[in-house]
């Protein structure tokens, strides 16, 4: 294929993940308001006693905000399907079932990655956030779209950092990745998470700990995974080159 061949291919594909993510914020508008009731009536939303809005477009804002998320639990598999797509013609048939295994497993890990930022996370900043402000004799009314922010700005960023582990393992399977490679960008990687950590964690040392670490636990496990993954591959293709020599001796 020639250049522009590839490019039209990855147009193709990209246009398909913004069609499912449109497709899945039209259908997230119907569940906007199930999830709205839910996230309001929690621990957190009852502490602030009543929401405000201070603009007519914030019922507008909400509906948009919970659509997104919804989206993405479709759209996620989906761009890790349309990637292997994309790559499928460089690969072998083996490394082809290798590589599209991973896909199911894209919206677990999405899931998960919601689920820690949501009860996990996003709880500690609250409370952390609010103590600070009561500390200062401030009366605390929040308008419904401030509150939805702070917490949508919080719970998708560790959600997609979730499918780190797949995706760095999706790529050693196809062969752009390796051990060796992701050792190397260890300090890097340590860096980006506890700046992830630190941005979105209240000001204090237990709290970025507490979620720094697992990302960081997430990277060393996903480095485990990955030489599982090339040392299988080395001996395939140690096999492969042993029966080609012999085939090529007779």
């Amino acid at each position: 294929m020639s250049l522009m061949d590839h490019l039209g291919e990855l147009r193709k594909r990209i246009f398909v993940i913004l069609l499912v993510l449109i497709a899945g914020l039209m259908l997230g508008l119907f569940f906007a308001e199930p999830m709205y009731n839910y996230l309001t009536s929690t621990e957190q939303a009852k502490e602030i006693g009543g929401f405000h809005t201070f603009s007519l477009w914030d019922g507008i804002g909400i509906y948009m905000k919970f659509a997104f998320i919804i989206a993405l639990v479709p759209a996620v598999p989906v761009a890790f399907f349309q990637l292997w797509s994309f790559v499928k013609p460089a690969l072998r048939v083996h490394e082809q079932r290798a590589a599209l295994r991973y896909v199911p497993y894209a919206l677990f890990m999405l899931l998960l990655g919601l689920a820690f930022s949501y009860y996990v996370v996003f709880p500690m900043a609250f409370h952390f956030t609010s103590k600070v402000a009561r500390s200062l004799g401030l009366e605390e009314t929040y308008g419904i779209v401030q509150y939805l922010t702070f917490m949508v700005n919080i719970i998708v960023p560790i959600s997609l950092l979730f499918e780190l582990p797949l995706l760095l393992m999706f790529l050693t399977a196809i062969r752009i990745l390796t051990p060796g490679g992701l050792r190397k960008m260890r300090r890097v990687a340590y860096f980006i998470m506890v700046f992830i950590g630190v941005t979105v964690t209240p000001p204090d040392v237990v709290s970025d700990t507490l979620v720094a670490i697992p990302l960081i636990l997430l990277y060393e496990l996903s480095i485990l995974m990955c030489a599982r993954i090339y040392k299988r591959q080395q001996e395939k293709d140690a096999r492969f080159e042993q029966e080609y020599a012999v085939a090529a001796s007779k």
